[in-house]
């Protein structure tokens, strides 16, 4: 039987706009998934604070990895909804999200979008959504 995680990792890396945006899947467990990606100026917007596209890759790319994850296979974003709390600014933005419930066909799923300057993390987005089989 092939490892879930592993295949995660696979397809990850295989996700081109993930790598233009140096994204990097740091883990998984069994419901959970974690993204990272190094603030740099190109991802800023024009008052200096992350743009909301990048926070926003982050909430649902780590969503659907925490679903696909829980669901044993490749998924799907169905729905997300976020909620930016405060500006993003700082080294790098590491992505927390959990599958809440899941069934056989789907998942729902919350995330926590954290800013980090000098170890200190800040809450910056909460995303939740749903997640689906694409097999």
């Amino acid at each position: 039987m092939p490892d879930i995680h592993e295949i995660a990792r696979e397809i990850f890396e295989a996700q081109p706009f993930s790598q233009f945006l140096a994204a990097k899947l740091v883990s998984t467990g069994p419901t959970e998934a974690e993204i990272r990606i190094d603030i740099t100026d190109n991802l800023k917007q024009q008052h200096g604070f992350v743009h909301g596209g990048v926070v926003s890759y982050l909430a649902d790319n780590s969503i659907t990895f925490a679903g696909g994850v829980a669901l044993g296979g490749n998924a799907l974003t169905s729905e997300y909804k976020i909620n930016y709390v405060r500006p993003a600014t700082g080294t790098h933005l590491i992505a927390r999200a959990q599958a809440k419930s899941v069934g056989k066909r789907q998942a729902v799923c919350s995330a926590e979008i954290y800013a980090v300057q000098d170890g200190v993390e800040k809450i910056c987005a909460i995303a939740q959504g749903t997640v689906v089989r694409s097999d």
